[in-house]
């Protein structure tokens, strides 16, 4: 499947996104955030994704090595993205494919990632 534009938000809506992004490429990262939080995630370039209304309603979570800054929402808790850098050094964005509604992640069959030992 080809990248595809897909709005997400939290539970709450009071953080909302639109993002282009490949759910072909979806993976599933066994660190210890993302299996707590049960997220299924997917990575686009920053410039494929708009923060639609929520900038002051998010908290900002780093861990391990700080270098993903892990965005929640300060009402509902929820983390429906997260902005880092690629490999190669240029802005990126993850997404929760959770709370991307058009999503349904069961039928995806998400790559496994071993986060637990980055």
């Amino acid at each position: 499947m080809a990248a595809r534009t897909y709005g997400g938000s939290c539970h709450c809506g009071a953080v909302a996104y639109t993002v282009e992004i490949d759910t072909d490429q979806a993976l599933k990262c066994n660190c210890t955030i993302c299996t707590k939080l049960g997220a299924v995630w997917a990575f686009a370039p920053k410039a494929k994704f708009n923060l639609n209304k929520g900038a002051g309603e998010q908290g900002d979570y780093l861990f391990n090595k700080k270098v993903l800054h892990h965005r929640f929402c300060t009402s509902c808790g929820i983390e429906s993205y997260a902005e880092g850098t690629g490999p190669d050094g240029s802005p990126m964005v993850g997404i929760n494919l959770r709370c991307v509604e058009a999503i349904d992640v069961d039928k995806l069959s998400p790559k496994p990632w071993d986060g637990r030992s980055q």
